[in-house]
């Protein structure tokens, strides 16, 4: 009986499911290849990968997860274009590496979105946990150009997040880049159920390349 007993111990740790690793050093994904690959976790269809470069499009609110911890504060980088005048690129971080809109409609997310160009190019948001929600800075003075790539630069640092678009041009008076959107969260998304990043899509072609997470 003790054999037994062991035997099944055994068994159901080797069955256990691996707990995605942390970022603990600068992390680069340049989409290299053919197919997603073990780092991430598609909740639904509208993602592949085509020349070298992430393609999302008509995913409905199914996030493309990295199975990857993120760190508490951190930077996110990578390139980002939609091929529409519809734009609508959408990322979302500090989620719960697994939630997706499972109505089509009415998403809440579990992490903060960042959207540029959304609700058909009139609106660039960062949203805590609902985009329609009232947790949400916003812009509207700026649209996605079509095919234009753009350079994202996303960080957490205590209770403010940034978000810098082509932040190594600088302003016509020579200064450094400001902040495209600033979010400060008094009670911050963070630990168990807060903590992965997710490329994401409505309907329109938009694309995504050379992803890089760094600790801070």
């Amino acid at each position: 009986m003790r054999f037994v007993l062991v035997s099944a111990a055994l068994l159901l740790g080797a069955c256990k499911v691996q707990e995605p690793s942390p970022v603990t050093s600068p992390w680069y994904d340049g989409l290299e290849r053919t197919e997603l690959g073990a780092s991430y976790d598609a909740t639904g269809k509208g993602y592949r990968i085509t020349a070298g470069q992430l393609s999302a499009r008509g995913a409905h609110n199914h996030p493309l997860w990295l199975r990857k911890k993120l760190p508490r504060n951190v930077r996110i980088e990578f390139d980002a274009w939609s091929t529409e005048p519809r734009g609508d690129i959408k990322v979302e971080l500090f989620g719960d590496g697994r939630s997706y809109d499972p109505n089509g409609g009415a998403y809440t997310a579990t992490g903060y979105e960042v959207i540029f160009g959304g609700w058909g190019n009139s609106k660039s948001i960062i949203a805590r946990l609902d985009e329609h929600g009232k947790d949400v800075v916003a812009r509207t003075d700026v649209k996605v150009i079509p095919n234009k790539h753009y350079h994202w630069r996303i960080e957490r640092q205590g209770t403010k997040l940034t978000w810098w678009i082509d932040p190594t041009l600088p302003t016509p008076d020579g200064q450094p880049p400001k902040p495209f959107l600033e979010l400060v969260d008094p009670t911050p998304l963070e630990g168990p159920g807060h903590e992965y990043f997710a490329f994401n899509n409505w309907e329109t072609d938009t694309w995504f390349d050379n992803l890089v997470i760094t600790p801070l």
